[in-house]
Order: structure tokens, then sequence, then C-alpha cells
């Protein structure tokens, strides 16, 4: 199949967080089964150039309609990690991609429309004719609408659209004057079985109109799906899910084992693996010692997140003293998405500052999480709600055992060392059901409690996460069953 991918980020090239991974994952998978596979991103001026290849302009004069004007466009073509990239690169005082991050802005919904409409208007103009084109997240929600809508009338309509829902708890609510700046009708386009948000009026929702215009719809676990179905987590789009039922699933996400492994992960000092299990600790030693933190027998417990509401922050604190109090060491490495809970979390830091037992990392680094993963023992992940979740696929490939909350992806991954409904070989961590410190506190005392007094048993934990395939080796399997399932409608 010939297959686009369209979003707003793919690492690792563009990346915030896990879209631009499972982006890069997905389409690396698609592309070694013998399909044509190309990724559709904004040439963003903070992109890393030094990771593309062979980077050429391959359309130089793209002329997109949008707010009653045509804006230049060059869309250029690259490679990186095996994938093949294209970027279109706006020109004009509007400066829609250099603004030196991704997302934050205000006009942001009107970049990423946009950005799809552009999209759209190359994949036309240029004469390629995917069978599959595949939208991620809000961003590219109305990129489907604007296919359907405007070029089915152009001749164009051999396409089927596959839409994934990474988050709901960004959804693209703007003006409805966003959809006449792109050419879409707003009048006949402003009702709530199509483009209408349900809870505000008055408002287009992007996210909605992919759902409803796409031929198929997936989020990133088969948990986290039934929960936006279902309960509050859908946060208002409940009812379009269900009335869109025959056309969604959930797919898990995979991991990337060629960035994700700790045999081959040139970012730590000792390679890896369940068959010799005993390297792991001597990156241990090389995580104290470039964090200063004091050599002893105890569990390093570690958190690698977002600092924000859904990745529970309350308990990612409360984890600290968790940890310290039951003979642990504690790391942490996460970036704040507000002010308050960035002064919070430096203030911890301040105050434990001379604890040779803890370190807090507050901002990103790449490096510095492969060589946590490497030397942590345990990882807390006190998720409010999860969508998938690769931090514990990540940690139980490098015989972390994850305590983790059970939602969305993480109830499909981490199942409990007591208390599952699977045999021993397949229980990998431990999970809590209510988002309070009590339920927290059992969970981490339980892992903590094997650690210290029956170590033979957490480390049979560890290889039984190690052993687990979490790669994109069914998932993309899974996606190849959808886009042979929607393309001959």
């Amino acid at each position: 199949m010939y297959i686009v991918q369209i979003s707003s980020e793919c690492a690792p090239v563009a990346k915030t967080g896990g879209l631009g991974d499972v982006v890069n994952g997905l389409s690396y998978e698609l592309a070694i089964r013998g399909n044509h596979v190309e990724v559709i991103l904004p040439k963003y001026d903070c992109m890393r150039y030094d990771r593309i290849e062979d980077l050429r302009v391959c359309y130089e004069d793209l002329w997109v309609p949008f707010d009653g004007q045509w804006i230049h466009c060059t869309v250029l073509e690259g490679r990186s990690e095996g994938i093949n990239f294209l970027f279109i690169d706006a020109h004009g005082e509007w400066n829609a991609f250099n603004r030196g991050v991704l997302y934050g802005h205000r006009d942001d919904a009107a970049r990423f429309t946009f950005f799809s409409r552009a999209a759209l208007e190359f994949l036309f103009k240029s004469g390629r004719r995917p069978e599959i084109i595949h939208c991620h997240d809000w961003q590219t929600g109305l990129a489907p609408v604007m296919y359907y809508e405007i070029y089915n009338g152009l001749g164009w309509n051999d396409a089927r659209f596959c839409y994934t829902l990474h988050n709901m708890g960004h959804q693209g609510r703007t003006g409805a004057q966003l959809l006449s700046q792109c050419g879409l009708n707003a009048h006949g386009l402003m009702n709530h079985g199509q483009l209408l948000d349900d809870q505000h009026p008055h408002t287009v929702n992007m996210m909605k109109g992919g759902i409803v215009f796409s031929n198929f719809i997936t989020t990133v676990s088969p948990t986290y799906m039934e929960e936006i179905r279902f309960s509050e987590q859908g946060q208002g789009l409940q009812g379009v899910l269900n009335r869109h039922g025959d056309k969604v699933g959930g797919v898990l996400n995979g991991l990337n084992y060629g960035v994700w492994n700790p045999e081959l992960d040139p970012f730590i000092p000792s390679h890896y693996g369940p068959d010799n299990l005993p390297a792991k600790f001597a990156n241990k030693a090389a995580l104290r010692n470039r964090l200063l933190m004091r050599e002893a027998f105890k569990p390093i417990v570690a958190v690698v997140s977002r600092l924000d509401p859904q990745k529970g922050v309350d308990l990612i604190r409360h984890s600290i003293s968790v940890a310290l109090a039951n003979n642990c060491q504690f790391v942490l490495l996460g970036s704040a998405s507000e002010a308050w809970i960035n002064d919070e979390f430096w203030r911890i830091k301040h105050q434990l500052n001379d604890n040779p037992d803890c370190h807090l990392e507050i901002g990103y680094d790449e490096e510095l999480s492969h060589l946590i993963y490497a030397g942590a023992d345990m990882l807390v992940i006190p998720s409010q709600y999860e969508p998938c979740g690769l931090t514990q696929m990540i940690a139980m490939k490098y015989g972390v055992v994850p305590v983790v909350r059970s939602t969305g992806g993480l109830a499909d991954t981490v199942f409990d060392a007591n208390y599952a409904d699977k045999p021993f070989e397949e229980r990998n961590g431990y999970v809590f059901n209510d988002l309070t410190h009590d339920g927290l506190e059992s969970a981490m005392g339980r892992a903590i409690g094997l650690w210290h007094r029956f170590p033979d048993y957490f480390r049979q934990l560890r290889l039984n996460g190690m052993r687990q395939d979490y790669s994109w080796n069914q998932p993309g399997q899974d996606y190849i069953n959808i886009f042979n399932h929607i393309r001959v409608k």
C-alpha cells in the first residue's frame, strides 16, 4: 500500500512526547513490511536538522488557499531512521512554523489547519495518490473533513482515512471562522452531527471532525477506547464515538526496540539483556555517579514523566517520600507543563538537595532518560489517565519493575505480581486502582518489600517484563488489517 501519515510531529525530527514516537515506530514498521510510507510534517525552524539525511526541495511552488489568500509554500523531502519525510515550508509574514517551539501559540488551531490543507493540496497537485491517509490527534482533525468536502469534488476520491486519538484532553476547540478560512462551509458543517462541539456553543471541535469524517478511528490502547466511550474520560465525545461505534477500535502502541533496547543502547555504559541481567547493575553505579548519589544497598525508584495533572503530579510528589521512608533511593526526570507545578518541584529539589539518596532533574534529557531506565529498579507511573504510555514498556524492556495505576494502556500492559489473573511468567509489575496516597503506598510497599525480602522473585519479575514483546510487530499487523478493511469500502 501507499500510506501517508499526516502529523504535527514524528521522532526523531520533531518530537515533544509519545505522539512523535508512535508515528515514527508505526511508520517504520509499515515500511519494513513492504509498504510505501511517507510522513508529512510542518517544516519547523526548531526541527532536528542534524537527524535528517539528503534534505532537498521536491516541490517548488505550492500555493495553498487559506484565509482569503494564496500562501506560497515549498515542500522538501528527506530521510531519517529509515523513514521518508516530506516537510511543508510556509513562506510569508504569517511565519506559521518558525516559532521556536511546536505548540503553545494562540493561533495553533489555524496553524495546524493550514498545515492539513497544505498537505492535502500538495498530494493533490503533485499527483500523489495514497490509498491510506493516516491522521493523528486534533491538529489534523480537519484533514478528512477537507478531503471529503473539497477534494472529492475535484475528482480525488480514492483515498481512505484512518484517524488516531492519542489524547482526548486536547480536542482542538476553536471558532467557526476557521472553517471558512480553510475553504469549508461553516453553515453546513456547524451541527451536532458533524463539527459543532457538544458542550460549547458556536465552537468547532476539530477532533470531532476527524471522528465523523474518517473511515476508521483508533485509540492507542483497547482499554482507553473503552474508557473514552463509556466514561467521563471521553471528555464530551462519548456520544459521537458511540454513534460511530462500527468504525472504532483500540490498537495498543508498540515500542521501537531499535531505540529502546539495553542490549544495543549507545547511551548506557553496560549492555545487558535477560540472559546477562547482572550486567545491568554497572548502569546503576553509573547513574549514581552521574547524579552524585551515594553507593548503597538500596533499590532506585524512578519517575520519568511530564509533570502535569494527567500524570498524577500529587502522587508523583508523594512517591518521593514513600521511597525515601522505605529505604530506597529516588530519581526524577521531568518537565512541568504549568508554572505552579514547576515551582513546586523546584521547591522539593532545593529541599532535598543535600540528600545523597535523592535527585530531581527538572527538564528533559533524552540521554539521561536512557541511563535512568538502565539503572533503576522500579518506575512509578500514577497517572490519572493514560491513553497508552510508553514508559512502562521501556521500563520492562530495561528490567525495571513498573508500579502503575490501572488505567488505559497501563492496564493493558502491566499485570500485578500478586493479584493478576495471569500465570506468574506473565506478571510483570504492581498495580493500584484508587487515585489516592493509600493506593500508591500499597503498590509501592509491595514492590519495595519484594526487592528487600525476596530478591529472587523480584529478579523473576524483571525477567518476565524483559521477555514480553511490546514491539510494533502485532500493532503493525493490526493497522495493516484496518487499512485493508477500509480501502476496499
